[in-house]
């Protein structure tokens, strides 16, 4: 039970009905990253019903509608990310995905809506002297569709002085928000690793170079770089998830092609990760007389709040659901192509609560209600509270001389 009501605008709970069949609809016909063309169709729509210029095409299929009041020339810039994944949903329910393979496992169909909702809020009153950017992001599952929206030139055509980002969390109750300064999530890279040895029958194992023991070695000295080369205090994680090698169980492989991620909170231990990846497979192959190729790839930057900013969005969270309900964010592992934006701008991105699963309907999946789950889905009764903090972070935002 929240220790304090949230202070809803009372028109946004109004209009949450509305806002909650779109964001259905949006569940039902989920589309992955830079595929988000009936997405963007359907905010597009409102933002033009609601006499909200907009702007279409900046990452492909990203959207960025504005609203303008007063004379400052401040400019604020909210985001919600737009696609799904390629998975299965198992939900039965009536708003279940309609594409086998495909399906809103992250709430970006919650997160749509909910700025849908702010936006409208805003065009209507207006309580504000400055500018609102909504900046409707596609392909942020991989595709770094934040990236490319900057590429397109999003920080020129609309310039703004900071930018936010919101995100659903399910485990964390409704009616909470949760925010931190610095490091809140890592950053996402690949590797990519092949052994080749020589291959040979498996008898006879001294006429070839077996890469299979070269690969266990090396996952295995991997992990003292976490252990051994970084501060015990600096974060970071190495994780193997794939081997593959082989085809009889008579036969010494030619090769061994190993793959994993490598999340770390700042680039300054994810050089030195990746400097010594690099070498301990390159040497360990020598050793044993293989060779290497390693590949490393570098997808999501670490996501890290700007204090200020950060400080700013607590005081707004504390303004709409209290102290008690303002919680400090516990940095994940995880990672946010929102870290782009934060490279370029101020800003921060922070969380709101989905509860643990008991808003969803009869005919949804068996398993937990967590995101890039099979059996998740938003819950509707965010709406109204997650607008009602765009629209409050905006009016604070553009009403402070900073």
């Amino acid at each position: 039970m929240s220790p304090t009501e949230p202070r809803l605008i009372a028109s946004l709970v109004e209009q949450a009905p509305g806002l909650a069949r779109i964001r259905r609809d949006i569940h039902a016909h989920p589309e992955l990253c830079f595929e988000e063309v009936r997405t963007a169709d359907v905010v597009a729509r409102q933002l033009t019903e609601w006499g909200i210029p907009i702007h279409r095409g900046l990452g492909k299929t990203g959207v960025v509608g504005i609203i303008k009041s007063g004379t400052s020339d401040r400019a604020i810039g909210l985001r919600a990310d737009m696609d799904a994944l390629p998975m299965t949903e198992h939900n039965r329910f009536e708003h279940a995905s309609r594409h086998p393979g495909k399906m809103h496992a992250c709430g970006h169909d919650g997160h749509t809506a909910m700025l849908l909702a702010a936006a409208q809020h805003l065009a209507k009153h207006r309580d504000f002297d400055g500018t609102v950017y909504l900046v409707f992001q596609p392909a942020e599952e991989g595709g770094g569709g934040a990236r490319e929206m900057m590429r397109d030139g999003l920080f020129e055509r609309f310039p703004m002085q900071a930018i936010f980002g919101m995100h659903n969390w399910p485990g964390m109750a409704a009616g909470q928000f949760a925010v931190c300064k610095g490091p809140t999530m890592a950053s996402s890279n690949e590797f990519h690793i092949t052994i080749t040895g020589k291959g040979s029958h498996a008898a006879l194992p001294h006429n070839g170079v077996d890469p299979v023991p070269i690969a266990c070695q090396m996952v295995m000295a991997f992990q003292t770089i976490v252990t051994r080369n970084k501060r015990p205090t600096d974060a970071a994680v190495i994780s193997v998830t794939m081997i593959h090698t082989g085809e009889a169980t008579n036969v010494v492989p030619d090769s061994c092609v190993i793959q994993g991620t490598v999340r770390t909170f700042t680039l300054d231990v994810l050089d030195m990760i990746e400097q010594r990846m690099r070498t301990v497979a390159e040497h360990t192959c020598t050793a044993f007389g293989a060779s290497c190729e390693f590949d490393f790839k570098r997808n999501y930057p670490p996501t890290v709040n700007h204090p200020d900013e950060a400080e700013f969005v607590r005081g707004v969270m504390q303004q709409v659901v209290g102290k008690a309900d303002t919680l400090e964010f516990q940095p994940t592992m995880g990672a946010e192509d929102f870290s782009f934006f934060l490279l370029e701008k101020p800003g921060a991105y922070f969380v709101i609560g989905n509860g643990d699963g008991d808003h969803r309907e009869q005919g949804h999946g068996l398993g937990p209600c967590n995101l890039h789950n099979p059996n998740y889905d938003f819950n509707d009764t965010l709406i109204p509270l997650g607008a009602t903090l765009w629209v409050r972070l905006a009016e604070r935002w553009l009403a402070v001389q900073k």
